[in-house]
């Protein structure tokens, strides 16, 4: 139940409407107990079996003196007026009682949608922001579609299935409670037989709640891994298509949604046992109660008289509902509670890149960047191994070398994606951890092989993240990167919507649009992950003639796939698994003959 409690902790912001939902609930319960005080003194106007009353009783909170008092002023009417007057007071205070009592639970309704949307919209935020806060390594070992799930379908679940019944929780209970101490107070005997069998009722429901929720979070597992199905088949729509997979990806999503089939099916059973075996559990006990309370009534009708008797059976048949529903509410709050589990799986997912409480900002680059014996590792494998690399501001250092060597993982290591191992990176001087993380990063520009743009306008792809940016700086920025001319010609200029990952544009057009969100942050250290490896040839151009006019102002890291881009750089750095093998300018790399040159050599070739 601690995940239960801690779905509790989001409804705390509004303890206000929670408090005004209990003050309006108590006086539904209030008008209901009265409505019924009223049947009674009717039951007994009705059969002439109680004797006027001609002395006011003493005020008081019982029933008995509630009672006593309605019948003291029904004896009035009746020897005033005639019994049925009498009977027309009763029936409009009934009405009465009744209307003020829809409108207490209509008030109790209305201020308890606040607590439960308010609180579900609270975890979603805080799941997406834990999603951005996370580190990239975190997705490595996780499913996209997964991930999906949880923010959307296990909420929703959460929202349906606890949230629903927050008021249950809260309502149920007291009105049971009232109308318990109602009863005990009009047959103490009568209520302490009632009190010992409903508890055997309780104990069957929860053995069947128990194994609901365990099933629930299998269910919620398997429409998780559907969901990474459909994702990845939609990502890869292209090759299920030019590899006749389409049979295949067909066959394996229906076995999986047969699985969740069978599940969803057992659960749905399970969970709609509740609301049958609640209903003929209780109709049992009403069944033994009547039987009980008859014999109480035949044998002595001091124990407990007949209209006593009959509204006593009417109150305790208002307790079912309540009973009924919290039987409903415990079943789904197990199935909701699966749900949550998973989601405080995200929310209680360590935060690798931590930043440290006594972190310093850094405003400026102004000397060097250096890798000190730097080594990382993705789980057990060293993937860096004691790299030395010092970066003066100005230069252009470019990283080459075979695909999986580790270039980009070792410039991942700079912007803090990743956290190195053993060694460090140092910025003028001083460990990058020791650096506030958004103050690091506002230091680099970056623009990476596969161009992250969204599904927004062209504006705001390139003034992403910039609040401050203004049409002017955005068309400044995109004339640098050699992108204003096609975006003049699109539809609606630079608030033209270009798709899913920019899939209304070229790959050039996507990759300038990349370059232009860069230079428009103005960033001291730029770096570039193999930026123009996938354009093609005039495209490329374009793209390369963009980026010699960022990088001649600022300090570049240059991932390299294609080695006629980065001849002219400072300095050219190889790295074969993890370490560096050879470091120079072209010229005198290609003099030497070794892995630079060989690789140079390849690509001439080709």
């Amino acid at each position: 139940m601690k995940k239960f409690y801690r779905i509790f902790a989001y409804i705390k912001p509004y303890w206000v409407y929670a408090l005004l939902n209990v003050l309006f609930n108590l006086l539904t319960i209030v008008f209901s107990l009265f409505s019924f005080a009223l049947l009674v003194p009717f039951l007994n106007l009705l059969f002439g079996t109680e004797a006027l009353v001609t002395t006011r009783p003493a005020w008081g909170l019982s029933t008995d003196a509630l009672l006593g008092n309605m019948n003291y002023l029904i004896s009035t009417i009746i020897a005033e007026k005639g019994q049925v007057q009498a009977l027309v007071f009763i029936c409009v205070v009934i009405i009465i009682a009744f209307f003020f009592r829809n409108m207490a639970r209509y008030f109790s309704m209305y201020f308890m949608a606040n607590v439960r949307i308010g609180a579900v919209k609270d975890i979603r935020d805080a799941i997406y922001r834990k999603i951005l806060i996370l580190p990239l390594s975190f997705y490595d070992k996780h499913k996209k579609g997964d991930i999906m799930a949880r923010i959307t379908t296990d909420v929703q679940e959460v929202e349906y299935s606890i949230m629903n019944y927050l008021e249950m929780i809260i309502r149920d209970p007291i009105t049971i409670l009232a109308f318990f101490i109602f009863m005990l107070s009009m047959s103490p005997k009568l209520t302490l037989f009632v009190i010992i069998i409903l508890p055997l009722t309780g104990l069957v429901i929860g053995q069947i709640g128990r194994s609901l929720r365990k099933a629930s979070k299998n269910g919620q597992n398997q429409l998780a891994g559907m969901l990474s199905t459909i994702e990845e088949s939609i990502s890869g729509l292209r090759i299920i298509k030019a590899f006749n997979a389409i049979d295949y990806s067909d066959k394996k999503f229906k076995q999986q949604n047969s699985t969740y089939t069978r599940l969803m099916v057992s659960i749905y059973r399970r969970r709609d046992l509740s609301s049958p075996l609640s209903e003929f559990l209780s109709s049992l006990v009403i069944v033994v109660v009547l039987w009980f309370g008859g014999q109480l009534v035949l044998a002595d009708s001091s124990s407990i008289k007949a209209a006593d008797f009959i509204t006593y059976i009417i109150v305790f048949s208002q307790i079912i509902p309540p009973a009924k529903t919290f039987a409903q509410g415990f079943y789904s709050i197990q199935k909701g509670i699966a749900s949550a589990e998973r989601i405080f799986e995200i929310l209680d997912a360590e935060e690798v890149i931590v930043e440290r409480p006594d972190a310093k900002p850094i405003t400026d680059f102004k000397d060097s960047i250096e890798y000190r014996d730097v080594t990382f590792r993705y789980e057990k494998e060293d993937v860096i191994k004691g790299v030395n690399i010092t970066i003066e501001k100005g230069k252009v250092i470019a990283l080459v070398g075979e695909s999986g060597g580790g270039k980009s993982t070792l410039v991942d290591l700079l912007p803090r994606f990743y956290d190195v191992v053993d060694g460090g990176i140092f910025i003028d001087g001083i460990d990058i951890r020791d650096y506030k993380i958004d103050s690091l990063r506002g230091l680099m520009g970056m623009v990476t092989q596969e161009s992250i743009l969204f599904n927004d306008s062209v504006f705001n792809n390139i003034a992403f993240g910039n609040a401050a940016a203004t049409m002017e700086s955005v068309i400044e920025a995109a004339k640098v990167a050699n992108a204003h001319e096609f975006i003049s010609l699109l539809e609606d200029g630079y608030l033209t919507t270009i798709g899913d990952r920019g899939s209304k544009l070229s790959g050039g057009q996507r990759q300038r649009l990349s370059i232009a969100r860069a230079v428009l942050r103005n960033p001291p250290i730029l770096i570039l992950d193999e930026a123009t490896s996938s354009l093609d040839t005039e495209s490329e151009r374009l793209v390369q003639d963009a980026l010699a006019k960022v990088m001649s102002s600022r300090t570049s890291v240059v991932i390299a796939h294609r080695l006629s881009t980065i001849q002219h750089a400072d300095e050219i750095v190889v790295i074969v698994k993890g370490q560096v093998v050879e470091r120079g300018k072209h010229d005198v790399l290609i003099a030497k003959g070794g892995v630079y040159s060989r690789l140079h050599d390849l690509q001439s070739f080709n």
